[in-house]
């Protein structure tokens, strides 16, 4: 069956919540605490995504997408504008988020989405972009190395989703890529 990419909507919501949950799982074992990944709610993070919908896609520029195959969600991203506070990030985009369902890692879920997201992002007329990857997740830096996101040196301590549980807070380092180069 063809792998599809389109741009997801609220009824999504499930469909995200479920990749993102599954993915997390998978891809951050023995990365995140488990008290942080065994938390992970698919019905609690479908409401959440679905409530915030239109206050997350109030920038045109905030585009979710999601990969099909056979009518089934397999992967999803989501891009937008910079979030960092840095002098740069005012002109550059954000790769917020990729994932693929684990059963389908390795099979150009990932890859096809990264196209969307780079082409929406470029669109949206983002020279360059960034992303964040958690430390020591060798899986998803090299997934992005080999796709024109190289490590800029910025590293940062992410409380986000660790909160107030007393777990420290998740490194992440910073991986930008010049929009305006050739795609990989």
């Amino acid at each position: 069956m063809t792998l599809t990419v389109r741009r997801a909507t609220a009824a999504d919501a499930r469909a995200i919540a479920t990749i993102r949950v599954t993915s997390w799982r998978v891809a951050y074992d023995g990365l995140i605490p488990d008290a942080l990944l065994s938390r992970l709610d698919i019905t609690t993070e479908a409401h959440r995504r679905a409530q915030d919908w239109t206050r997350y896609h109030a920038d045109p520029r905030a585009v979710e997408f999601l990969a099909l195959r056979g009518g089934r969600a397999l992967g999803w991203a989501s891009v937008g504008a910079c979030r960092d506070d840095d002098p740069g990030a005012a002109v550059r985009g954000e790769l917020f988020a990729l994932y693929a369902l684990p059963a389908h890692w390795s099979t150009g879920v990932g890859h096809a989405l990264m196209v969307a997201a780079e082409q929406s992002l470029r669109a949206s007329g983002f020279p360059t972009a960034s992303l964040w990857v958690l430390d020591g997740n060798e899986r998803a830096a090299s997934f992005y190395e080999r796709h024109g996101w190289h490590e800029d040196g910025t590293v940062k301590d992410d409380e986000r989703i660790v909160g107030t549980t007393g777990i420290p807070a998740l490194r992440e380092r910073r991986r930008v890529r010049d929009l305006r180069a050739p795609t990989e």
